[in-house]
């Protein structure tokens, strides 16, 4: 007999985190998250401050069969006048009944709370991790990007959820682009210079005030995608002391016209290179070891945020931000690039990378379902 069980972070937490490594032993892409990191997500990310969640475990007897978590994200209810509640961190036997009890669970805790439709997976929001992998299968995933089995879209489809929208992921081999790209690169950036726009590199040295201008950039940027909410400073303020503990300053590129920062785009290492070897995510008693000893050897990077404010758009901007991070990546010698998510329906974001020989290789989806 399932039961499903409500948790707090006093009490199942670390089985709710630690299902997956079980879920998924023996699968070569399964890439475990680091435990500490998790934790900190459910008790001290600043989404809390103004949303709420509530995660549940399946169990069949004493074994944990299935995760998920329902997510309240107020600000989005508030900056969308929207409705809506999410599903996020959905992890699953291949089993038709477990899935349906799990979600059954996220309905009922999502309806006491006036939700008129459940939107997913985000984990927490569109600011993180999202979407179900529905191609792509082979590949393994990079760094915060979703995995997920094959049977995952059915087990979902077959609840009543339907395609809302698909995000896409792109890569560039160890060759990066061809010489029509670099010069198209160089034609982009001469006529750039004609309007007074030019690229350069963050400035560490100034990086609490650049963290400032790429926020400002951040939230006009996207401000019309489907489901983005601006992040808050606090949230902002937390993923930027993430990323500057990584960041390596060839990676983020900055597009500015007389000093105003009108674009950026950033790409980190593909840490998942070396989280593969930490088993079960635990830092101790060998893992921090294992980090310490293989990040000067990973191989690949993940373009993970790019944006252009309007008014600068259909400039060429874009593909110059793209095209100067893979040639970074080139001269570096790495052998692999992802540039994701974008979604589908971004034209321009997704004409720019093809333009420089990106090719389309995964495919992350989010469903909607009325309640």
């Amino acid at each position: 007999m399932i039961k499903i069980k409500s948790i707090t972070p006093q009490e199942g937490l670390s089985a709710f985190i630690d299902f997956p490594h079980d879920l998924y032993k023996g699968d070569p892409n399964y890439v475990p998250e680091l435990f500490i990191a998790q934790r900190e997500l459910f008790t001290k990310h600043p989404f809390h401050e103004h949303s709420n969640v509530q995660c549940f475990l399946a169990y069949e007897g004493n074994k944990v069969v299935g995760r998920i978590a329902a997510i309240l994200n107020n600000r989005h209810n508030q900056y969308n006048q929207a409705t809506d509640g999410f599903f996020g961190f959905f992890d699953c036997i291949n089993d038709q009944i477990v899935a349906g009890l799990l979600f059954d669970a996220v309905v009922e805790w999502l309806r006491e709370r006036n939700v008129s439709q459940v939107i997913g997976p985000t984990n927490f929001s569109f600011n993180e991790t999202c979407g179900l992998l529905v191609e792509g299968f082979q590949f393994p995933p990079i760094v915060m990007m979703p995995y997920n089995a094959p049977y995952y879209p059915v087990l979902i489809e077959n609840i009543g959820f339907v395609k809302k929208l698909d995000l896409l992921a792109f890569r560039f081999g160890e060759d990066g682009y061809d010489d029509k790209s670099l010069r198209l690169l160089d034609q982009l950036r001469e006529r750039l210079k004609r309007n007074r726009i030019s690229l350069r590199k963050i400035n560490m040295k100034n990086f609490k005030q650049e963290a400032v201008s790429i926020r400002e950039v951040y939230n006009k940027a996207w401000d019309k995608n489907t489901g983005f909410v601006p992040m808050t400073d606090h949230e902002f303020d937390h993923i930027g002391k993430e990323m500057k503990m990584i960041l390596d300053p060839d990676f983020c590129q900055l597009a500015e016209q007389d000093g105003k920062i009108v674009g950026f785009a950033l790409a980190i290492p593909d840490f998942n290179q070396v989280l593969k070897k930490v088993k079960r995510g635990r830092l101790l008693p060998t893992g921090l070891f294992k980090i310490l000893l293989n990040r000067k050897k990973v191989s690949g990077i993940r373009i993970i945020l790019l944006g252009v404010i309007d008014g600068y758009r259909k400039m060429g901007i874009e593909a110059c931000l793209y095209g100067t991070i893979i040639k970074e990546y080139r001269k570096k010698r790495l052998k692999y690039a992802e540039a994701s998510w974008t979604l589908e329906d971004n034209f321009l974001i997704n004409n720019a990378i093809t333009a420089i020989k990106g090719e389309p290789y995964k495919k992350y989806r989010i469903y909607k379902k009325d309640i």
